[in-house]
């Protein structure tokens, strides 16, 4: 049985890093649709199927690449808000950020984030970091969106 495609949820505000990372998602063979969120609340909105997104489907496996530092509600506050809703409480968040100081890294764990990738300032490391991070999105198993609720 193969595996249901992966939807990515990318929360990033930054537009040459959100394209970059699909770029390089791209190169590293991952072919899943990337659903681009400009900040945290469009995020939230995404997640919750409110606003535009009211009738988006719950068709498939959800993955949330979330950046930290952005707008109106930044990234450790959506995954607080998220870890604490049933529907989304399992949804999977990898942490995908320039801040790498150990005190929110263990902030982020304590949240509840699976994973943790720390965004080098260098392109050329940059690229590296996505098109591994590619890799491992390609192995991973996630359960359907409308499967998650705790």
């Amino acid at each position: 049985m193969t595996p249901e495609p992966i939807r990515i949820l990318l929360a990033e505000d930054d537009d040459g890093h959100a394209s970059l990372v699909q770029r390089n998602l791209t190169r590293s063979g991952i072919t899943n649709e990337v659903v681009r969120a400009r900040d945290g609340q469009d995020a939230l909105d995404y997640l919750r199927r409110v606003g535009p997104y009211a009738a988006r489907p719950v068709d498939r496996p959800l993955l949330l690449l979330l950046d930290i530092n952005m707008p109106r509600v930044d990234g450790v506050e959506v995954l607080r808000q998220i870890r604490g809703e049933p529907d989304h409480a399992n949804v999977p968040v990898i942490m995908l950020t320039t801040t790498d100081d150990p005190r929110e890294v263990q902030r982020c764990y304590e949240l509840g984030c699976s994973v943790y990738v720390t965004k080098p300032v260098a392109y050329e490391e940059f690229v590296e970091a996505i098109k591994r991070l590619g890799l491992f999105l390609s192995i991973v198993k996630v359960p359907r969106e409308n499967d998650l609720g705790g």
